[in-house]
Protein backbone atom coordinates (compact mmCIF):
# COMPACT_ATOMS: atom_id res chain seq x y z
CA UNK A 1 0.00 0.00 0.00
CA UNK A 2 1.46 3.67 -0.94
CA UNK A 3 1.68 6.00 1.57
CA UNK A 4 -1.28 8.07 2.20
CA UNK A 5 -1.36 11.76 1.29
CA UNK A 6 -0.95 12.71 5.08
CA UNK A 7 2.37 11.76 5.36
CA UNK A 8 3.59 14.43 1.81
CA UNK A 9 2.40 17.52 3.27
CA UNK A 10 4.79 18.53 6.19
CA UNK A 11 4.74 22.45 6.72
CA UNK A 12 6.37 24.41 9.70
CA UNK A 13 3.54 27.26 9.90
CA UNK A 14 2.62 26.07 12.74
CA UNK A 15 3.00 23.32 16.23
CA UNK A 16 -0.05 21.95 15.25
CA UNK A 17 0.87 20.69 11.75
CA UNK A 18 3.75 19.57 13.19
CA UNK A 19 1.86 17.60 15.44
CA UNK A 20 -1.05 16.19 12.64
CA UNK A 21 1.75 15.59 10.42
CA UNK A 22 2.97 12.82 13.33
CA UNK A 23 -0.29 11.56 13.48
CA UNK A 24 -0.92 11.44 9.79
CA UNK A 25 2.46 9.78 9.91
CA UNK A 26 0.46 6.69 12.22
CA UNK A 27 -2.37 6.73 10.25
CA UNK A 28 -0.28 5.35 7.43
CA UNK A 29 -0.15 1.44 6.57
CA UNK A 30 2.38 -0.74 8.55
CA UNK A 31 4.93 0.09 5.39
CA UNK A 32 9.02 -0.56 5.29
CA UNK A 33 10.52 0.71 8.37
CA UNK A 34 7.80 3.59 10.18
CA UNK A 35 7.05 2.50 13.40
CA UNK A 36 4.63 4.07 16.26
CA UNK A 37 5.87 4.33 19.74
CA UNK A 38 2.80 4.88 22.38
CA UNK A 39 3.37 5.61 25.98
CA UNK A 40 5.02 8.01 28.83
CA UNK A 41 8.08 9.62 28.70
CA UNK A 42 10.50 8.45 30.90
CA UNK A 43 13.28 10.80 30.07
CA UNK A 44 14.99 13.21 27.78
CA UNK A 45 18.36 13.70 27.67
CA UNK A 46 19.60 15.93 25.21
CA UNK A 47 18.30 14.31 21.78
CA UNK A 48 17.28 10.96 23.43
CA UNK A 49 13.65 10.35 24.38
CA UNK A 50 13.37 7.36 26.40
CA UNK A 51 9.31 6.39 26.42
CA UNK A 52 7.72 3.24 28.75
CA UNK A 53 5.39 2.14 25.88
CA UNK A 54 1.96 1.24 26.01
CA UNK A 55 2.88 -2.57 26.03
CA UNK A 56 5.40 -2.10 28.85
CA UNK A 57 8.81 -2.04 27.33
CA UNK A 58 10.98 0.68 27.10
CA UNK A 59 12.10 2.14 23.56
CA UNK A 60 14.83 5.05 22.93
CA UNK A 61 14.60 7.18 20.33
CA UNK A 62 16.96 9.31 19.12
CA UNK A 63 15.61 12.75 18.01
CA UNK A 64 16.68 13.99 14.41
CA UNK A 65 18.64 17.51 13.97
CA UNK A 66 15.51 20.07 14.25
CA UNK A 67 13.21 17.89 15.80
CA UNK A 68 10.19 19.53 16.74
CA UNK A 69 7.31 19.07 19.84
CA UNK A 70 3.54 19.86 19.16
CA UNK A 71 0.58 19.66 21.89
CA UNK A 72 -2.51 17.66 22.04
CA UNK A 73 -5.32 18.88 24.15
CA UNK A 74 -8.51 18.08 25.50
CA UNK A 75 -11.30 18.71 23.68
CA UNK A 76 -15.38 18.59 23.97
CA UNK A 77 -18.12 16.52 21.62
CA UNK A 78 -19.81 19.26 21.88
CA UNK A 79 -16.94 21.62 19.62
CA UNK A 80 -17.56 19.56 16.74
CA UNK A 81 -19.53 20.99 14.23
CA UNK A 82 -20.85 20.47 11.08
CA UNK A 83 -18.45 21.71 8.45
CA UNK A 84 -14.93 20.62 10.76
CA UNK A 85 -12.72 18.33 9.62
CA UNK A 86 -11.66 15.18 12.07
CA UNK A 87 -10.19 12.23 12.46
CA UNK A 88 -12.17 9.73 14.11
CA UNK A 89 -11.10 6.24 14.97
CA UNK A 90 -13.74 3.54 15.06
CA UNK A 91 -14.82 -0.01 16.01
CA UNK A 92 -17.91 -2.10 14.57
CA UNK A 93 -20.38 -2.32 16.28
CA UNK A 94 -22.40 -5.71 14.87
CA UNK A 95 -24.98 -3.89 13.84
CA UNK A 96 -26.11 0.18 13.24
CA UNK A 97 -23.22 2.53 12.76
CA UNK A 98 -19.70 2.20 13.80
CA UNK A 99 -18.50 3.09 17.28
CA UNK A 100 -15.59 5.96 17.98
CA UNK A 101 -13.14 5.23 20.10
CA UNK A 102 -11.28 8.32 19.83
CA UNK A 103 -11.59 11.19 18.02
CA UNK A 104 -9.03 14.41 16.49
CA UNK A 105 -10.55 17.85 15.65
CA UNK A 106 -7.85 19.02 13.11
CA UNK A 107 -7.51 23.28 12.67
CA UNK A 108 -9.36 24.59 9.67
CA UNK A 109 -5.59 25.18 8.23
CA UNK A 110 -5.35 21.41 7.85
CA UNK A 111 -8.77 20.61 6.70
CA UNK A 112 -8.57 18.16 3.70
CA UNK A 113 -5.46 16.66 4.70
CA UNK A 114 -5.53 12.31 4.62
CA UNK A 115 -8.56 12.84 3.79
CA UNK A 116 -10.03 8.67 4.17
CA UNK A 117 -10.62 5.66 5.46
CA UNK A 118 -7.76 3.28 6.76
CA UNK A 119 -7.08 0.76 8.68
CA UNK A 120 -6.07 1.79 12.18
CA UNK A 121 -3.79 -0.31 14.86
CA UNK A 122 -5.36 1.19 18.41
CA UNK A 123 -7.45 -1.98 18.85
CA UNK A 124 -7.87 -4.70 16.58
CA UNK A 125 -10.27 -4.04 13.51
CA UNK A 126 -9.89 -0.37 14.37
CA UNK A 127 -10.16 2.21 11.69
CA UNK A 128 -9.34 5.77 11.07
CA UNK A 129 -11.47 8.00 8.87
CA UNK A 130 -10.58 11.64 8.13
CA UNK A 131 -13.18 13.60 6.76
CA UNK A 132 -15.28 16.65 6.87
CA UNK A 133 -18.79 16.69 9.82
CA UNK A 134 -21.71 16.99 7.49
CA UNK A 135 -23.70 16.30 10.21
CA UNK A 136 -24.01 16.41 14.12
CA UNK A 137 -26.71 14.90 16.00
CA UNK A 138 -27.26 14.40 19.73
CA UNK A 139 -29.98 11.95 21.50
CA UNK A 140 -30.36 10.23 23.98
CA UNK A 141 -27.90 7.94 24.01
CA UNK A 142 -25.21 10.26 22.67
CA UNK A 143 -23.94 11.54 19.49
CA UNK A 144 -23.60 10.94 15.96
CA UNK A 145 -21.93 12.21 13.63
CA UNK A 146 -22.00 12.03 9.49
CA UNK A 147 -18.62 11.87 8.08
CA UNK A 148 -18.03 12.23 4.11
CA UNK A 149 -14.80 12.08 2.18
CA UNK A 150 -13.89 10.94 -1.58
CA UNK A 151 -17.68 11.01 -2.40
CA UNK A 152 -18.65 8.38 0.27
CA UNK A 153 -20.44 9.19 3.96
CA UNK A 154 -19.90 7.46 7.04
CA UNK A 155 -21.83 7.56 10.13
CA UNK A 156 -20.11 7.14 13.52
CA UNK A 157 -21.74 7.26 17.01
CA UNK A 158 -19.41 9.00 19.70
CA UNK A 159 -20.26 7.84 23.34
CA UNK A 160 -19.72 9.91 25.83
CA UNK A 161 -16.67 8.21 27.22
CA UNK A 162 -14.85 8.82 23.98
CA UNK A 163 -11.75 10.28 24.55
CA UNK A 164 -11.84 13.53 22.36
CA UNK A 165 -8.48 15.94 21.59
CA UNK A 166 -7.69 18.89 19.38
CA UNK A 167 -3.96 20.62 18.59
CA UNK A 168 -2.38 23.08 20.54
CA UNK A 169 1.02 24.57 20.48
CA UNK A 170 4.06 22.98 22.63
CA UNK A 171 7.45 23.07 23.30
CA UNK A 172 10.43 20.80 24.56
CA UNK A 173 9.36 22.49 28.13
CA UNK A 174 6.12 19.75 28.06
CA UNK A 175 8.24 16.87 27.45
CA UNK A 176 8.67 16.05 31.17
CA UNK A 177 8.96 12.58 32.65
CA UNK A 178 4.79 11.08 33.19
CA UNK A 179 3.94 12.96 30.14
CA UNK A 180 1.97 11.13 27.51
CA UNK A 181 3.18 10.84 24.09
CA UNK A 182 2.90 9.77 20.05
CA UNK A 183 5.72 9.01 17.95
CA UNK A 184 6.22 8.52 14.46
CA UNK A 185 9.75 7.23 13.31
CA UNK A 186 11.96 5.04 11.17
CA UNK A 187 13.14 2.06 12.65
CA UNK A 188 16.97 1.05 11.29
CA UNK A 189 18.53 -2.39 10.59
CA UNK A 190 19.97 -2.80 14.14
CA UNK A 191 16.72 -1.96 15.89
CA UNK A 192 17.33 1.66 16.47
CA UNK A 193 14.49 4.24 16.55
CA UNK A 194 14.63 8.08 15.08
CA UNK A 195 12.18 10.90 14.22
CA UNK A 196 11.79 14.03 14.06
CA UNK A 197 8.91 15.41 15.48
CA UNK A 198 7.25 14.73 18.85
CA UNK A 199 3.22 15.02 20.04
CA UNK A 200 2.68 15.59 23.72
CA UNK A 201 -0.16 15.30 25.67
CA UNK A 202 -1.26 18.66 27.59
CA UNK A 203 -2.47 19.03 31.39
CA UNK A 204 -1.82 15.41 32.04
CA UNK A 205 -3.66 13.98 28.68
CA UNK A 206 -3.14 10.88 27.25
CA UNK A 207 -2.77 11.14 23.50
CA UNK A 208 -5.82 8.47 22.41
CA UNK A 209 -4.34 7.57 18.93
Amino acid sequence: MSLNPYSRIFTAFAAGALVAFALSQAAQAQDGNRVRVRGAIESLSGDSLVVKTREGSDATIALKAGWKVGGIKKASVEDIKPGDFVGVASLPKGTGPDGAIEVLIFPASMKGTGEGNRPWDAQPNSQMTNATVSNAVKSVDGHTITLTYQGKEKTITIADSTPIVTLAPATKDDLKAGAGVIVTGEKAADGSISASQVAVGLNGITPPM
